[in-house]
């Protein structure tokens, strides 16, 4: 009976060192999605645009399920997010593509602006410069928008 039960823990032992680190974790053929996060703080409106077009190539490129992306406009880049924006367009589709975009609140403060001035179905965060370290501490890649 003792010899039994010790060959049985042996074989359970000797089955979960043959199997590679992490693979008991990971579902096979799983893929790490990209996370990234891109800063809009500039007021030119071309950069906008280089921006939202180039999250929307990522999630294109590497197919949606496969991308997650946030747009954060903070300082002078708070002008994409406004009503009348010209880059409204390109948000919305950002935004179809389940690409979030975000309003910094520390900005819109200073500016005097409220959600009611701004483009429908955006987010907010309280500070776009913390939001954008929080993601890169978890491990985020960063991309400097317009």
């Amino acid at each position: 009976m003792i010899r039994r039960w010790f060959l049985a823990l042996f074989a359970l032992l000797f089955a979960a060192l043959a199997v590679p680190a992490g693979a008991q974790t990971a579902s096979p053929g799983a893929a790490k999605k990209y996370r990234v996060v891109m800063q809009v703080s500039d007021p030119d409106p071309r950069g906008w645009n280089q921006t939202l077009n180039n999250a929307l190539q990522l999630t294109k490129n590497a197919g949606k399920q496969n991308v997650e992306i946030e747009v954060v406009a903070n300082g002078m880049g708070i002008g994409m997010l406004k009503q009348g924006s010209p880059s409204a367009e390109l948000v919305a589709a950002a935004l179809a593509q389940d690409v979030k975009v975000l309003a910094c609140g520390v900005t819109m403060k200073a500016l005097l602006l409220e959600k009611d001035d701004m483009l429908p179905n955006i987010g907010y965060v309280p500070g776009g410069l913390i939001e954008i370290l929080d993601r890169q501490r978890e491990g985020w890649q960063y991309v400097k928008g317009g």
